[in-house]
């Protein structure tokens, strides 16, 4: 059983040849980020913000990513209920660290626009203002998003990952779950209202220099179970996590610390069955999920040498937790996904 005592100190994340300080975790952004320190290749460094808002029965995602070589804006739509689902993901070339995202969660604000499209994301500390539109979403029909996140709860989940044999290389991500959203979504003469009784999101802001090629596994629920904010961030599959797993549990704005955990995906014909049941559990004996999938966000890119396979599950999930304090925690019908993705990047 790993022991995950390596608690992220403040201070700068990278020291003066572009290494990470230290691996670990956290509940909150206790290292600096500067994007000057990097003293890897350009083409290498990864930066995004990604949104994802949802209800129980639909949800918005929203991204604004800079990858170096190419930017990536990401509007996705999903209705559960029908089973409708787009996404429309305009690509910028060389962006080249231009696009201005922010040093830090904590404050500050990106935006970016193209032909037909704009996305916008306002955080002045305690109000975070998401807002997009795109002429042409799907089958001539425009898309208007206006969303207002707030609860910025005292926890989150934080961690810096170093690569196996890539000194240069590292991952600093905060996901930042169960932020209250309100708002609404218009699509063609379709309106879906974003209820701040029943309506959550997260946020996943990623820094980093990855290598070439990963895979991943992500799993982020959101929302409430018998009158509590309920949460969690699962994951794994790059990077050297022997200091630390990016795995929590969220009760009410705080984080109970998790070790590893499996995501088993049923297999067919010798391949990953995605809307098979799955199951999900840890080293610990404090985790055991069934994931019941409604819908998978299927999405396979192959440029030239850049290829990205990604599979983003929604689904419901019943089990349980087992909290810090040895509370069993039930979860039952709740409305969240789980992810695989491969990349070539």
């Amino acid at each position: 059983m790993k022991q995950q005592q390596t608690i992220l100190t403040p201070g700068p994340l990278l020291d003066e040849k572009g290494h990470l300080q230290q691996a670990g975790y956290a509940t909150s952004l206790v290292k600096t980020y500067d994007r000057s320190a990097i003293r890897a290749g350009w083409h290498r460094i990864k930066e995004w913000d990604y949104y994802l808002v949802i209800c129980p029965r639909y949800a918005v995602a929203l991204t604004i990513a800079d990858n170096g070589y190419m930017g990536l804006d990401s509007i996705s739509l999903l209705d559960f209920s029908s089973g409708f689902q787009h996404t429309n993901s305009p690509m910028r070339i060389l962006t080249l660290g231009k696009t201005g995202l922010p040093a830090t969660s904590v404050k500050g604000d990106v935006s970016i626009s193209g032909k037909g499209y704009r996305i916008r994301f306002e955080n002045d500390g305690a109000r975070r203002r998401l807002t997009a539109h795109m002429d042409n979403f799907k089958d001539g029909k425009a898309i208007d998003i206006d969303v207002t996140l707030t609860d910025v709860p005292r926890d989150s989940m934080v961690i810096a990952t170093p690569f196996p044999g890539a000194p240069k290389a590292f991952y600093y991500n905060q996901k930042i779950n169960c932020l209250t959203a309100e708002g609404k979504c218009t699509f063609g003469d379709e309106t879906y209202l974003f209820d701040p009784a029943e309506s959550t999101a997260v946020l996943d802001w990623g820094r980093g220099v990855w290598t070439y090629k990963n895979t991943w596994y992500w799993g982020s629920g959101n929302g409430w179970q018998n009158g509590r904010k309920i949460g969690w961030n699962l994951g794994y599959g790059f990077g050297d996590c022997s200091a630390a797993t990016e795995n929590m549990l969220f009760v009410d704005g705080i984080a109970h610390k998790l070790g590893d955990v499996t995501f088993h995906i049923p297999q067919k014909d010798g391949k990953d069955d995605f809307l098979s049941p799955w199951r999900i559990t840890d080293e610990e004996g404090r985790v055991d999920l069934t994931f019941t999938p409604v819908m998978d966000r299927a999405s396979c890119t192959s440029v030239v040498v850049i290829e990205s396979d990604q599979h983003q599950v929604f689904g419901t999930f019943d089990g349980w937790f087992i909290t810090d304090d040895g509370e069993k925690l039930p979860i039952e019908n709740f409305m969240a996904f789980a992810e695989k993705v491969a990349n070539k990047w």
